[in-house]
């Protein structure tokens, strides 16, 4: 073979590996495309719930312990949990992760201590009338159901129900509304 014929083989073969490594790169990443829908498919599928599958207590709508699942709160559940009269609202407070960011688990004590004083709530429940004062309240309302709120550290009053801890909070103790309760950091 001549040094010119030479050269086009390997020109050929450098063209043929480059759209190789693009069939695989592509082919790579149609798969990571493929996991990340099945993934994202299967976190639907837990978070759908029929009644069947809705928590029977509060320590069951956790599905990574700490990690609530709003929607496994059933009618049934909701229904059993005490109702917040006048401009009252019914607030499961967050427990918060059971680890820390180096991933050394933490006491159960010191988890509950951390419940105690937390600052973040989902709302379950608003009163009639919650938000209904136009004078105190022109702009509407600061919260709904099925929102993640701030409140003060120690705000509301405290009791225990069937598998875990809920507070009674005044309308105008909601502090703001956020999307995700892991995004606030407690100061100690």
């Amino acid at each position: 073979m001549t040094l010119k014929k030479e050269e086009q083989d390997l020109g050929k073969t450098a063209i043929e590996i480059a759209r190789d490594q693009r069939a695989l790169a592509q082919a790579e990443e149609k798969a990571k495309n493929i996991k990340k829908n099945t993934e994202k498919e299967k976190e639907k599928k837990q978070a759908k719930t029929g009644d069947e599958k809705n928590a029977s207590n509060l320590a069951d709508a956790y599905v990574d312990t700490p990690r609530l699942n709003p929607e496994a709160i059933g009618k049934t559940l909701l229904d059993r949990m005490p109702n917040p009269t006048g401009w009252r609202i019914l607030i499961l407070p967050y427990q918060g992760t059971g680890k820390t960011a180096g991933g050394i688990f933490l006491p159960t004590e010191t988890v509950e201590k951390s419940q105690i004083s937390t600052q973040v709530g989902y709302v379950l429940k608003l009163g009639p009338l919650a938000y209904q004062d136009t004078a105190k309240f022109p702009s509407g309302p600061w919260c709904q159901e099925k929102q993640w709120v701030m409140f003060a550290r120690y705000a509301g009053s405290r009791f225990q129900i069937d598998g875990g801890e809920v507070r009674i909070l005044n309308d105008d103790e909601i502090l703001s509304t956020i999307l995700d309760p892991e995004d606030i950091h407690q100061l100690t």
